[in-house]
């Protein structure tokens, strides 16, 4: 959740006017913060929780874990796409020095990704609410 705050930040800062040299900056910070941030602390927030559940027999019928469980699923597939992209672009954004990014292009971009990262956070958030709440529903059953 860190992680993605801090990007949040970036993008929240971040003028839709930069140049490219301020763009290709841009990039290769969030591509860092990606790299070495969210995808370590998904990781290890996704083995460990399912390990948890593994190991710990009364999680195996607690609904609120396996809910945890695929909360933490979709933070995991949503940091996929939250860095996938960001590194593609900071390798482009090299390319881009000899040129001026679009304004537009850059604009969206942004949008784009901050739209992302709040959704990111609202799910860590229940996430995290599921953890220290623990609600009591019973695990859903074919």
């Amino acid at each position: 959740m860190g992680g993605l705050a801090a990007l949040a930040v970036v993008v929240i800062v971040t003028p839709a006017s930069i140049g490219a040299a301020g763009y290709l900056t841009l990039m290769q910070t969030m591509a860092a913060i990606a790299a070495w941030i969210i995808g370590p602390s998904v990781l290890v927030t996704i083995v460990s929780g399912l390990l948890a559940i593994a190991v710990h027999s009364p999680f195996h019928d607690a609904g609120w874990a396996w809910a945890k469980a695929a909360t933490g699923i979709l933070i995991f597939e949503g940091g996929l796409h939250v860095m996938g992209p960001i590194q593609e672009e900071a390798k482009r954004g090299a390319g881009m020095l000899v040129g001026n990014p679009d304004s537009a292009s850059v604009a969206t971009l942004l949008t784009a990704e901050g739209d992302t990262l709040w959704v990111l956070l609202a799910v860590s958030v229940a996430n995290i609410a599921l953890g220290v709440w623990r609600p009591r529903f019973s695990k859903a059953l074919p």
